[in-house]
């Protein structure tokens, strides 16, 4: 006799029946898929930035005539004269006046806007939302829509063609970003330590600069790089206020206006290696800033979302 046949009962009403968990073969080739699809995109995008800065600095070693025959062939000739030539044709002095600015509104602009979004993060006082997105609004403001009234600003101070006018305009430029970034770095760090370092008696200058400055020293850092990589490629502002005023005004461009400059000297005569290299000496200060501190930006960037 056959054994009789066992009925399921159906699942009560309103609970959901497990389904079965998916195999690890399935889950395995997703992520091989995956893998090859974000490596596949990430070594593309490595190739389009990686081979025109490659080109530009192989087209400093060539000849005019290497470069118009042929812009995608080796040098012939491994020398760095058109480096030197190119420094003694304008460079050396946009580089210099670049870095006499850098070296001031750089670390103003930290120092001035980690203060702001210290206080804006840590402490709570009438007006404190309006000020911090007066900040954000200013951040999301063109700069070029500024610039009529900005180069009259600057007329009335008398710092037109001036290193102190263009480090107090780089500083205004750069500070709402600065804000927006340290005052999110500043809500992330531990409260615990901010009261500890009050209950023991310590000013709140001595708090800022001696226990949560050093402890934002990630954020720091990467902010700093963002600004400085952003004042050192600035061309609008320096090009509306470092201009000559009078024929005794001495010229105090920087190198974006510099390689500009460089271009329309050469006139008919052109010179296009003594531009690449121009190009790359512009360039190569960047590069080994970002690449001596790329880990410390990227822990700076994450360490909000870990925290």
């Amino acid at each position: 006799m056959s054994a009789p046949i066992k009925e399921t009962a159906p699942a009560p009403a309103g609970r959901t029946v497990a389904k079965a968990p998916a195999r690890p073969g399935d889950r395995r080739g997703e992520g091989v898929v995956l893998n090859v699809f974000s490596h596949g995109f990430l070594a593309l995008w490595a190739l389009l930035i990686v081979l025109p800065l490659l080109w530009l600095v192989l087209s400093s070693f060539k000849t005019d005539a290497q470069i118009g025959g042929s812009a995608f062939g080796w040098p012939e000739n491994w020398t760095l004269d058109v480096f030197s030539r190119a420094w003694d044709k304008g460079i050396g002095d946009y580089f210099l006046n670049t870095v006499i600015v850098l070296v001031f509104s750089v670390p103003l602009t930290m120092l001035f806007g980690s203060m702001a979004a210290y206080v804006l993060a840590r402490y709570r006082f009438r007006g404190n939302r309006l000020l911090y997105y007066f900040f954000v609004a200013g951040a999301m403001f063109p700069v070029f829509l500024a610039l009529v009234p900005l180069f009259f600003m600057v007329k009335r101070l008398d710092m037109l063609n001036t290193y102190q006018g263009l480090i107090l305009v780089y500083i205004a430029y750069s500070m709402p970003f600065t804000v927006f970034f340290m005052h999110a770095f500043f809500r992330t760090l531990p409260t615990a330590v901010f009261e500890a370092a009050v209950l023991d008696g310590a000013s709140h200058t001595r708090t800022f600069f001696q226990v949560m400055l050093p402890m934002a020293k990630p954020g720091l850092i990467s902010v700093g790089i963002f600004n400085t990589l952003g004042q050192w490629n600035q061309f609008i502002l320096p090009t509306v206020l470092m201009q000559p005023q009078s024929g005794d005004d001495p010229e105090r461009y920087v190198l974006t206006q510099g390689l500009i400059q460089l271009q329309q000297q050469q006139g008919y005569a052109t010179d296009l290696p003594v531009l690449f290299a121009g190009v790359t000496i512009a360039m190569i200060p960047m590069l080994v800033v970002y690449l001596s501190f790329q880990r410390q930006v990227q822990a700076g960037l994450t360490s909000a979302t870990l925290k």
